[in-house]
């Protein structure tokens, strides 16, 4: 979608959106173990990183724009342990947790403007247009690490 004369706020709701949707794609047609299959030495693996990605919306969009605690929301209390995979966690149980991560903070950021602080994050204050470009920043690379991955698997 061509946004380059869109207002600011719409180019970065249309690439966030992109690249969300590239990294859950990371798991189309994929068997649960190619999905779990660890390549690396750390906890990285397909499944994982979209679950991390989960955790990640819910960082930036729930717990900075509303101020509840990684507690209250039900989430890891570091980076680290959003990528442990649980047995009930499958692909399917993963995406559709990851989708409906995306709604909810398309509903957040839909009442706030991009310089609009948000007031829950443990740096302090931030703009929700930091906010935005630091989720860029964080889906960029890991649809990186999953385009390797998936093409190590595919190519084993």
């Amino acid at each position: 979608m061509d946004v380059l004369d869109r207002p600011f706020r719409e180019q970065f709701d249309v690439f966030l959106d992109e690249h969300r949707r590239g990294l859950e794609a990371c798991l189309e047609g994929l068997t649960e173990e190619q999905a779990r299959r660890s390549l690396v030495p750390s906890r990285t693996t397909l499944l994982g990183l979209v679950k991390h990605a989960t955790f990640v919306e819910k960082v930036w969009f729930d717990e900075a724009v509303t101020c509840r605690s990684r507690a209250e929301i039900g989430i890891p209390d570091t980076p680290d342990e959003s990528f442990v995979l649980d047995d009930e966690d499958t692909i399917a149980s993963v995406r559709q947790a990851y989708r409906e991560a995306c709604e909810a903070s398309r509903k957040a950021a839909s009442a706030l403007d991009l310089d609009d602080l948000v007031h829950g994050n443990r740096r302090g204050p931030l703009p929700l247009r930091w906010v935005y470009l630091h989720m860029l920043r964080e889906l960029a690379q890991h649809g990186g690490h999953a385009d390797i991955l998936r093409e190590q698997i595919l190519s084993a």
